[in-house]
Order: C-alpha cells, then structure tokens, then sequence
C-alpha cells in the first residue's frame, strides 16, 4: 500500500484537502469512506476519506468568488496557514474533491431542481467547478469545513502530499456515493466498525486515516467532534521513518526517535508495520 524507500530522493510534497464527512445514526457516529481503485498509483486498495490535490483552478477569483462563511484571514488563521489565498483554495478544492468523490455539494443556495448527479458527472469529465457552481447557483461553505489535522506524506514516499484534514456534517438531504472512477466502493461505517474490519484484515487504512478513526472512536456525537475540531489549529504531521527491532515504523512528532520532540497528535507515537500493515503503538 505505501512505497516506501530509505534512498529516495525527496520530493516536494503537493497541497491536498481531505474531508471526513461524518453523520448520526441509529448505531453512531459514521464516517464516509471510500476504497481507491486497485490500480491507483497512490494507496491502492486502501479505504480513505474523500479527498485530492489542491488545482491551481481552486484559487482562481471566479471560483473564490462562489466561496463564502469564511474570511481568507479567517481560513488561514483556522488553518494555521501564512497565505490566506491558498487557505481559502484549499477550502475550495476541500468542497470540490468532496463533489467528485462523493457526491455531496457542501453549499448553500443549490436550486431544489438541480441535478448533482449531472453536475458531478459534468464536473468529473473536466467541467470548471465554477462554471457547475454558477448554473447551480451555489455558494461554498467555507465555514462548513472545521479544520481537524495535517498530514505530510513521509519523504520516503514517490508521491508527496501536504493534506489539510477538514471535518464536515453530510447534507441530510444529499446521499454520499463514490465516484466509480477513482474509487470502487463507499462505504458508511462507525469508527470502531472500521477499526474492526482493520483489525481483521479486511480493509486497509492507510496511517492518517487510521489515526483520524481512533481519536474519533470515543466521540458520542458529530457536535463532539466539532468541539475537538474547535480546540486546536493543525500543525503538520510528517511521519519519519525507522528501523523498530527489526520492523518498519512511521515515528510521530513527540517520539523518541522523530526529529521532532513535541507532541502534534494524540495517540501512539508510531505505527510499526505488523503482518503487512501499519498499526498504532507506542515505543517499547
């Protein structure tokens, strides 16, 4: 699932937004997740939440125009950005990789007779997100996206990502569905059913997804996860990787052995990969 190579030569990692779209049902909490296509150059086969690479399109001012809920002071300050463009982009590619790869529009004013299921097939055939957002007469919520962590994929990685990770509530009167096309399944799941079947070996999470489970696990509400949301600004999460007794493992910031000594996550320090997967655990 990772490539991961000691002697690569680093790249530099793209902007990218992920959204953990979350609901309330009769068994819980519930998180939409999605399976990447088998054939992805990147976490083939894992199950992850929605999400892509910032476009330089997310930043243009015609698409910005259509953004609102959310100052580009107030999204860098959210995001604990220094450039209050790209915050606001990347809360634009946020809503429009959500679109894409799961359907669900995160904005206010779409005309009730609108057809999303055109407009996203529309959309994913490389019609611009602002074009698609004015014939709806749709406006992005920006404040509908509540910053939650930030990932950096490690620098032993082929492909690098710098992934903001926004919490969003799903539209009760819109279904999530995956895109068929980049994605083959998606799934609603409780944090610990989805905890479950990766213990089991029946799907595979990749680290930050797997992390983002846990700590949503013991959360009894989607305002719940809002509050945790509210009460830290993410600071970039770059795994660094080790030798552990022998085994792999992606150490944290705060573990003895990561470059960096403060804590930027709670949970474990590390995932130590265990029968071909990375699981969380702590230093011996």
């Amino acid at each position: 699932m990772l490539d991961l190579d000691p002697d690569r030569e680093p790249v530099t990692p793209r902007d990218a937004a992920t959204v953990i779209l979350l609901r309330e049902s009769d068994a819980g909490v519930e998180v939409f997740l999605v399976r990447r296509h088998q054939k992805s150059g990147f976490m083939a086969g894992a199950y992850v939440f929605p999400g892509g690479v910032l476009d330089d399109a997310d930043a243009r001012e015609p698409t910005l125009a259509r953004l609102a809920g959310r100052t580009a002071a107030q999204a860098a300050q959210a995001l604990g950005e220094d450039d209050p463009t790209r915050a606001l982009a990347l809360h634009v590619a946020a809503a429009r990789e959500t679109f894409e790869e799961a359907a669900v529009l995160l904005a206010r004013g779409v005309d009730a007779a609108a057809d999303l299921d055109d407009a996203r097939r529309r959309l994913n055939e490389g019609a611009a997100f602002d074009a698609i957002l004015d014939e709806l007469g749709a406006t992005l919520a920006a404040d509908a996206l509540a910053p939650w962590a930030r990932w950096v994929t490690p620098v032993v990685e082929r492909r690098r990502y710098d992934a903001r990770f926004f919490l969003a509530r799903a539209p009760e009167s819109q279904r999530a569905s995956h895109d068929r096309v980049e994605t083959i399944a998606g799934e609603w799941l409780t944090p610990d059913g989805a905890l479950s079947r990766f213990e089991a070996g029946q799907i595979q999470l990749p680290p930050p997804t797997l992390r983002t489970l846990e700590e949503l696990a013991p959360l009894d509400s989607v305002d719940a996860a809002f509050a945790r949301a509210a009460s830290r600004v993410p600071r970039p999460v770059q795994p660094h990787l080790v030798d552990a007794g022998g085994a792999p493992a992606l150490t944290l910031p705060g573990d003895p052995a990561h470059p960096i000594a403060e804590r930027r996550i709670d949970g474990p320090s590390r995932f130590v990969l265990v029968d071909g997967r990375f699981v969380s655990r702590d230093p011996d």
